[in-house]
């Protein structure tokens, strides 16, 4: 995710998802997936679905703890809460990902691929 690989990123996260569909961690790993998935979508220049995945990976992961998994989920919600406001507040059709650093995770060491 933050070498901007973001369809890696999201097949990594999906071979963690599988095994765990049916447990707790379903809706965390789908929330990440989601993430992943709008900045697929970023790239891509489709604004209106990365819009909506970055409001499902929002909803699916603020249903955790502030820190879940290593990761501090606050700090994933205030970027996707700042990436939905550059969608709104972008000017006609502008990319925001063109314009802003590409978003980055606080991704511990030990759990960093």
């Amino acid at each position: 995710f933050n070498q901007g690989l973001y369809y890696e990123a999201h097949d990594v996260l999906e071979e963690l998802w599988l095994p765990s569909r049916k447990g707790a961690n379903n809706l965390f790993y789908k929330g990440l997936i989601q993430l992943a998935g709008a900045f697929v979508h970023f790239q891509k220049d489709r604004l209106r679905p990365a819009g909506a995945l970055l409001i499902l990976a929002r909803d699916n992961l603020a249903k955790f703890p502030g820190n879940h998994e290593g990761l501090v989920l606050e700090a994933i919600s205030v970027l996707i809460n700042e990436w939905l406001e550059r969608l709104d507040k972008r000017e006609g059709e502008e990319n925001p990902f063109g314009v802003f650093d590409a978003p980055k995770l606080d991704i511990p060491k030990e759990i960093e691929r």
